[in-house]
C-alpha cells in the first residue's frame, strides 16, 4: 500500500502536485487545508482522501484526530503534534510546524511530518511524503518539490 501524505496547503499547492500523487492507494492530509474546495483536485484522483482538522480549518466534517490501522501498523493522524505520545500508536503523523520530521521517541513511537506544501520553514523546500506500508512495517520518504 502506498499513501501520499501532505500537510499545510493553506489554499495552494504547486501545479504539478496532483500528477505526482497518481498511483497513491490513499491520500492523507494532515490539516490546514483552509478552503475545502482545494481538495477537489485530489478527490478526483480516485483514492480515498482522509483529512484532519488544522488550526486554520473550519470544516465541520473533519475530525481533529484520526486513528487508522494499515497492515498491522497503528497510525494517529493529527495536525499539531500532541504534547504526549498517544496511547496505542506506532506512528504519529502531524503537520503544523511546516518542517519535515522523522524521529522515534523513548516509547518507540515514530513521529513523522511530511513538511509543508505552501510555506515551508527552516530552509526546507515545499514537500510531501510517500508512506509505503507492508505487513507490520513501513517506509517513509519525504519528497521535495
Amino acid at each position: 500500500m502506498r499513501i501520499a501524505v501532505l500537510a499545510d496547503t493553506h489554499d495552494r499547492y504547486p501545479p504539478g502536485l496532483p500528477r505526482r500523487l497518481r498511483g497513491a492507494d490513499e491520500i492523507w492530509h494532515l490539516g490546514d487545508v483552509c478552503d475545502p474546495a482545494l481538495l477537489a483536485v485530489f478527490e478526483q484522483l480516485g483514492p480515498p482522501l482522509r483529512v484532519v482538522l488544522g488550526n486554520c480549518d473550519w470544516h465541520p466534517g473533519w475530525p481533529r484526530e484520526l486513528r487508522l490501522q494499515r497492515d498491522g501498523v497503528r497510525f494517529v493522524l493529527i495536525h499539531a503534534p500532541p504534547a504526549r505520545t498517544p496511547h496505542e500508536a506506532d506512528v504519529v503523523l502531524h503537520g503544523h510546524t511546516h518542517v519535515p520530521r522523522d524521529e522515534t521517541d523513548a516509547h518507540g513511537v515514530r513521529w513523522l511530518n511530511p513538511g509543508c506544501i505552501s510555506r515551508p520553514r527552516g530552509g526546507a523546500p515545499p514537500s510531501f511524503a510517500w508512506l509505503s506500508i507492508r505487513p507490520g512495517r513501513f517506509d517513509w520518504r519525504v519528497v521535495p518539490l
